[in-house]
Formats: C-alpha cells, sequence, structure tokens
C-alpha cells in the first residue's frame, strides 16, 4: 500500500525537496533575502515573483504572501477557499494557477513554520501550525477597491439535514403530510432540512408543549442561522505521497488542497478546528453569496503570518 508520510524537515532541506518535486530550482528561502538584503544595504521593495505564472509573489516588506486568484464559485457547499486551478472548483470559492510548492515555499521565506495535518486516528488531532491570517483584495465594477477578512465570505451551511431522535411522537405534535419538519414514526426522528425563519420556529413551538421537543424546534433554528466562519487558518505543511516501488515523494497538496475548510491530512492551510463535509454531527461550510464578487473576478489573496498570536486552538 502507499503510505503517506510528513517529516519533519530543516529548511532548506525542505525547499529542496519541492524544487525537486516540481523541476523548478527555486531560492526563496527568509535566509536568502535576509542575506541579499544586507549586502546592498536595501529592503527589496517590490514583490518577487516566486513562479512562472506570476501569481505568486513574495512581499517581504509587507511580510505577506499574494496569491492572484480567481472568483470559481459564489453558491454551495465548500471543502475549499482557494483550490490549484483545474482540480477542485466545485467546491472550492477561489482558484490559483500555480504549483502547490511554490505558495508553501513562500510561507516558509515568511518564517512560518508548519505543524501538522488533521489526524483522525487512533482519535482526532486538529491541524496545527503557524497561524496564516488572509485577507481578499478585489475592484468592483464601479472600480472600487475592497479589501476584507476571507472569513467573511464562508458561512455556516444550512443545506443539510438536521435530527432529533426521540422515545416517542411528542404530545399533541400533528404535522400535515406537505410539513418542512418530518417526523419519521419507524425511527422516531424529527428532522428538518435547510433555513429555518422565526415564523417557522414559532409555528412549531406552538405545535406541542413537550419539552424536548421544543428544545429540538430551537436547536434546529439556532443551527441554521447564518454565522461567519471564525475559526482560524493555520500551516498544515500538507505532506508527501511514498511510491513504494521507487521512494518517489509527490507532494499531496498538488491535487489541489492549497487552502481548506474542512479537514483534510493533504492540506497546505488547514481550519485548526474539526470541520468535515461529511456527518450531521460536524461542521459544514458554504459560500456566503451575497460577499462574494462575480464569477471570474480577479482577487488578490494576502497571506499573513502571525508569530505573536497564542497557537489557535481546537473547539
Amino acid at each position: 500500500m502507499p503510505e503517506t508520510t510528513a517529516p519533519v524537515y530543516a529548511r532548506r532541506e525542505f525547499l529542496s525537496t519541492l524544487a525537486a518535486v516540481s523541476g523548478m530550482a527555486l531560492v526563496a528561502d527568509h535566509g536568502s533575502f535576509a542575506q541579499e538584503s544586507a549586502k546592498d544595504g536595501k529592503k527589496s521593495k517590490e514583490p518577487v515573483s516566486l513562479n512562472k505564472q506570476g501569481t505568486v509573489l513574495l512581499d517581504v516588506d509587507g511580510k505577506r504572501l499574494l496569491l492572484k486568484t480567481k472568483v470559481c464559485l459564489r453558491e454551495g457547499v465548500l471543502e475549499m477557499f482557494c483550490c490549484l486551478k483545474q482540480t477542485k472548483e466545485h467546491e472550492s470559492i477561489l482558484s490559483l494557477d500555480s504549483e502547490a510548492y511554490v505558495v508553501h515555499t513562500g510561507l516558509l521565506a515568511l518564517g512560518a513554520k508548519t505543524g501538522s495535518p488533521v489526524k483522525f486516528q487512533p482519535e482526532y488531532s486538529p491541524p496545527k501550525g503557524t497561524r496564516i491570517r488572509i485577507f481578499c483584495q478585489w475592484t468592483d465594477k464601479d472600480g472600487k477597491p475592497h479589501r476584507e477578512p476571507a472569513e467573511k465570505w464562508v458561512r455556516n451551511s444550512s443545506k443539510r439535514f438536521f435530527v432529533e431522535l426521540f422515545d416517542d411522537k411528542p404530545a399533541g405534535l400533528n404535522l400535515k403530510e406537505d410539513s418542512e419538519l418530518k417526523w419519521d414514526e419507524k425511527n422516531k426522528e424529527l428532522y428538518w432540512f435547510g433555513h429555518m425563519s422565526e415564523k417557522q420556529r414559532d409555528s412549531f413551538l406552538a405545535m406541542s408543549k413537550d419539552e424536548k421537543y421544543r428544545k429540538a424546534i430551537q436547536k434546529f433554528f439556532n443551527l441554521t442561522q447564518p454565522r461567519q466562519l471564525d475559526s482560524p487558518w493555520v500551516f498544515a505543511g500538507s505532506g508527501f505521497y511514498v511510491d513504494e516501488a521507487n521512494g518517489t515523494k509527490s507532494y499531496l497538496a498538488e491535487g489541489g488542497d492549497v487552502i481548506c475548510v474542512a479537514n483534510f491530512p493533504s492540506a497546505m492551510l488547514d481550519l485548526a478546528v474539526k470541520s468535515s463535509s461529511e456527518g450531521e454531527a460536524n461542521l459544514m461550510w458554504e459560500a456566503w453569496s451575497d460577499r462574494i464578487p462575480p464569477r471570474d473576478t480577479e482577487v488578490l489573496l494576502e497571506l499573513v503570518p502571525e508569530f505573536d498570536e497564542k497557537p489557535a486552538k481546537s473547539k
């Protein structure tokens, strides 16, 4: 069976490995820039492009990495915030025309340190690493510039079922056949799909005085209200696929998992909380359509490592 590993490399060794994977020699670690600055006594004034596409730029003075991306999705459940071009655009708001290792290299050049990707066995362990703040810059159709945190474009998803188990049918509950609130007599389940309005909540609450039922309705209502993403991204660092036949290593994030909102062992940047695209009990996120510019809008992402913040903790 193929083996996935995430060994701890010294910075220069890791950069060399990533360059070898892509076949491109790239010298962009923090030390080299510091040495260059020391030679001429000047700081870099303009961001330095790290790839041939010119889509990943290292801004040493600004202490940030810039990604030139495009909006590829405005509505739907998400697993990514930003993926690589021609990979997972059906579940990502933005796409980036670049190799994943270049982004990883740029973050290392700024001094960010990889932690570890999510682990599910023997028990759940959240992603760890330097916290990375992400901002979106774009210009609207009227020429007005915008800049805001990436979290504003992501909200909790209500496009799923919410279920509550009962020992028996709540007293007095008599749902019409076309009711959006459903009762499963066989499994003794009350379930709901999608957003619940205040009017619907109040109408359902009036149907029964059963305490557990009323708590379930309030729970459904609370869970389906729009809530902006409030969890931090961390530099998990992805990992490597090792071909047992020849020992060749491939960087897992090249599959597209650059900035994730669902936990994946292959994620370069991941949320530091338990988050999945599967399971009723887990977090699920969707695009906040009203806040996202039109498809194909060019968006400049700013990735800013935070070194003074306390390590992100799982919830």
